[in-house]
């Protein structure tokens, strides 16, 4: 008799388990390259990003092995290309055109990345929790560095992971390194709100340290959009949670939470350099903010002159006529992009935001990363009034989502198929 339990030669002889071939699933391989690109997310410090080359090497790979496009994310990806489209057209305005074809061709890629991750994710839904586990691995490591750095815990590394006294990880700017801590902060949030506190032990430390490295970036932005989005996602869990005993545990989680953080932040603020930089930075009108050309200022004389400028005024148009960059979102598309592409950024986000918005409330297996994620790119769209986040590749990534999870729920109610809630 053949004994099945060991493989056998053509001879009969059993192999050395060395010998017996290994199969690995293209599932697998899929899983484990998104898992990686997003793991390697946060190392942005040198350019091109390995995420860069990951990203075009999935766009790459992905096209020749059957990347699937999908009617219901055909509105990202078309409103993504007009977006493009007044890009290329504001080019000729552009005062060093070299400068701005490398601009614009970020901005493509950016585009893409989106389009990937909305066509492997809308594929198959369950493929998010790699990215999931990619990006909690990024914003940990990046959160050590930052904090290693502000504490100058070994040699040169103040000088390599911190900015004008703010914590920055492997960023280069900390205004990034902040809000990009948002989402897994949310996810680890709605975790402990819905799970036993016994499954979310180490969930729990790795919170407290992406909350820490947030608070050290003294990013006006990081902190109010960290604390909306906590308050949001509770809000949001508690909405959705009909019975009373489990509504009960999550006010009781709130209140200890709202304990906790204030003790926490008097422990931190004890430390005389924390506590000078909070008192500066905590301030909500900066000098450069309020000046007669700061910030809000030039927002105002700035919308007037695109309205002149149907083709924009092309890349580093504005600040060749202000002090400064645009320091809005909305704005810089229509200086950057034009018409065409300040009305198709616009529509996009807004479209996103309101076609997401009833999929919070549904019970689904993927309900935890639809409410932290439309929660995270809500906030991201409503920061973008105040920062130049046109460029920042988890804005796509939050973007690719949302369009996934769309697009699954589309397909879904088209065929009747309604999956179990966990």
């Amino acid at each position: 008799m053949t004994n099945l339990s060991r493989p056998h030669d053509v001879i009969g002889r059993t192999r050395p388990f060395w010998h017996v071939p290994l199969t690995i699933g293209t599932e697998t391989i899929a899983r484990a390259l998104l898992f990686l690109t997003a793991s390697v997310s946060a190392l942005v410090i040198i350019e091109p990003a390995p995420y860069d080359l990951l990203i075009a090497l999935l766009l790459v790979g992905w096209s020749f092995f059957g990347l699937e496009l999908r009617k219901d994310i055909l509105p990202l990806l078309i409103l993504l290309c007009f977006y493009i489209v007044g890009g290329i057209m504001a080019l000729p305005a552009a005062a060093d055109t070299k400068e701005a074809v490398i601009f614009y061709a970020v901005t493509v890629f950016l585009a893409f990345s989106s389009f990937l991750y909305a066509a492997t994710l809308s594929a198959k839904i369950e493929r998010i929790e790699a990215i999931e586990k990619g990006y909690m691995l990024a914003a940990l490591f990046a959160t050590l560095l930052a904090v290693a750095g502000y504490f100058n815990a070994f040699p040169g590394a103040y000088d390599q992971f911190t900015l004008y006294g703010r914590a920055k990880g492997t960023f280069k700017d900390p205004n990034v390194y902040g809000p990009f801590l948002l989402l897994p902060t949310l996810l680890i949030t709605y975790d402990i709100l819905t799970k036993p506190l016994k499954e979310n032990i180490l969930k729990a430390g790795i919170l407290l340290v992406l909350l820490l490295g947030a608070f050290l970036s003294f990013s006006r932005a990081a902190w109010g959009m960290t604390l909306g989005g906590a308050l949001m996602v509770f809000l949001l869990v508690f909405i959705n949670e009909r019975r009373s005993v489990p509504r009960l545990k999550l006010l009781g989680i709130l209140g200890l939470a709202g304990i906790g953080l204030i003790m926490a932040l008097l422990a931190i603020l004890s430390i005389e350099s924390i506590s000078e930089m909070f008192t500066l930075r905590a301030r909500l009108v900066q000098d450069y903010d309020g000046a007669r050309l700061g910030r809000f200022g030039r927002w105002g004389e700035g919308f007037t002159l695109v309205t002149e400028r149907p083709f924009g005024l092309g890349v580093g148009g504005f600040n060749s006529i202000f002090p400064e960059d645009e320091h809005n979102a909305y704005l810089k598309a229509f200086t950057t992009y034009g018409w065409l592409g300040g009305l198709s950024y616009v529509t996009l986000v807004f479209w996103t935001l309101i076609k997401a918005l009833p999929l919070v409330f549904k019970p689904r297996p993927w309900q935890k990363y639809i409410v932290c994620t439309y929660v995270a790119f809500l906030l991201h769209a409503c920061v973008s009034f105040i920062i130049d986040s046109d460029h920042w590749r988890h804005y796509f990534l939050l973007l690719g989502i949302l369009w996934a999870i769309i697009a699954a729920e589309s397909g879904i109610s088209r065929y009747r198929r309604f999956p179990p809630a966990q």
